[in-house]
């Protein structure tokens, strides 16, 4: 941990590809300052990514990262921290990548509530397929391959992740760098898995879903009262189909990380050389 550390040590020399405007520069930008704010480094954070428009994050970051496969970010960063306890570990995604091919995925990593967080940019679409509906579309979405809407109702992210004992729940807006920022920030801080969505908007495939409407939409729960560490008033926010929330929705206070209920505190990176002793007995006993 290092308090001399800038958000722009953690910028990469590569430049993004994104469209310009798209939701997830703003997104990226807040991490980086959240990383870099809560004392981490570049030496000491691992980036994990999956497929997408947002599967590139790690080459736009200078820090460790890998570019995963679709769907399969989470497992892979569960795998690195519960490997080296000692990392930042840092999972992105789109809702295409998190909530449909990798919603199982996402559920089982929010019930084991393993100390990472988890930043997913939601614009409501499939961008980088150019323009399908995606699991968080509206149900009257119209795209090319769904021409009168999907007809089905979209995903609630927020709802699957409480159901499934989430420890840190919360919801942003990639154009509100301050607040977004530090949403991201409590979710690094927090004991366990903190998950963020972070409302990102597609302005070359979704004109519904824009920076307009969600400036116009956003309550900030700040605003609202809203006690955090009470969960049936989480509840209540993520089933009200009519808000659009940002802000920390729930947090359990008494939250206890993976590796704290099962012992798992030592750099299992590190691998001596030479086989373990009494390995090749154990291997006879089965052999």
């Amino acid at each position: 941990m290092s308090s001399d550390v800038r958000f722009t040590d953690f910028k990469s020399d590569k430049q993004p590809t994104w469209c310009p405007g798209c939701g997830d520069f703003g997104t990226m930008n807040g991490m980086m300052k959240a990383l870099a704010e809560t004392g981490n480094d570049p030496d000491n954070t691992f980036i994990c990514a999956g497929i997408g428009c947002s599967g590139k994050i790690g080459t736009y970051m200078h820090s460790y990262a890998l570019h995963g496969v679709h769907g399969r970010a989470l497992p892979v960063g569960t795998g690195v921290k519960l490997a080296n306890p000692n990392l930042e570990v840092m999972v992105a995604g789109g809702d295409g990548d998190g909530y449909s091919i990798g919603a199982g995925h996402f559920i089982h990593a929010v019930r084991r509530n393993v100390d990472m967080t988890y930043v997913v940019m939601d614009n409501r679409i499939y961008g980088l397929t150019k323009g399908q509906a995606s699991p968080t579309s509206r149900e009257d979405f119209e795209t090319s391959t769904t021409p009168e809407g999907p007809k089905q109702p979209p995903v609630n992210p927020l709802a699957l992740s409480l159901a499934a004992g989430g420890t840190f729940i919360a919801q942003s807006f990639s154009s509100d760098s301050q607040r977004h920022t530090e949403i991201v920030k409590e979710a690094i801080e927090h004991d366990g898995f903190g998950f963020v969505n972070v409302y990102s908007p597609c302005v070359t495939f979704n004109d519904v879903d824009t920076y307009d409407y969600f400036r116009d939409s956003i309550v900030d729960l700040d605003d609202e009262d809203h006690e955090p560490n009470d969960r049936e008033a989480a509840k209540e926010k993520i089933l009200e189909g009519d808000k659009e929330y940002q802000g920390v929705i729930y947090k359990d206070e008494n939250s206890v990380p993976y590796s704290d209920l099962h012992g798992i505190g030592s750099n299992m990176s590190e691998i001596p050389d030479g086989a373990p002793e009494d390995a090749m007995d154990l291997v006879r006993e089965f052999y």
